[in-house]
């Protein structure tokens, strides 16, 4: 299946979003999930208002929408839940090196993305298994 690659990027004011594979593709909002459906509304909105030979041929079709943040953007919205320490605990990566990588200062390398990327996944794993 043709993928729209949406990615989120934490600006000063806002959460914003745009298609990395399709020209065109913006939206932006005060949240992630604001951006989100701001980029899902712009691309009904084209998909809506254009002609078909204007629409990109990946929105022709079935697709479906891969939304990505950028390192910087994930450990700044999840601050409001995770401490520092306890992403270290989370991810192996020592507390001052995930402040350089959330303050911007430092960009991790692709190892420590993954990383990070793959100890989300594994608490979402384990948060899926809870029974109450």
């Amino acid at each position: 299946m043709k993928q729209v690659k949406i990615i989120i990027e934490k600006s000063k004011d806002l959460y914003s979003s745009y298609a990395e594979n399709v020209e065109g593709i913006y939206g932006g909002g005060e949240t992630p999930e604001k951006a989100k459906q701001s980029v899902i509304e712009a691309i009904r909105l084209l998909k809506r208002y254009n002609k078909p030979e204007k629409i990109p041929p990946i929105l022709k079709g079935n697709y479906e929408l891969i939304f990505r943040f950028d390192t910087v953007s994930l450990l700044n919205y999840y601050k409001k839940i995770f401490t520092n320490a306890a992403l270290e605990r989370m991810t192996g990566i020592n507390q001052k090196q995930i402040q350089h990588y959330s303050s911007g200062l430092k960009k991790p390398r692709a190892a420590q993305a993954k990383k990070i990327e793959l100890a989300f996944h594994q608490l979402g794993s384990e948060l899926m298994a809870v029974e109450l």
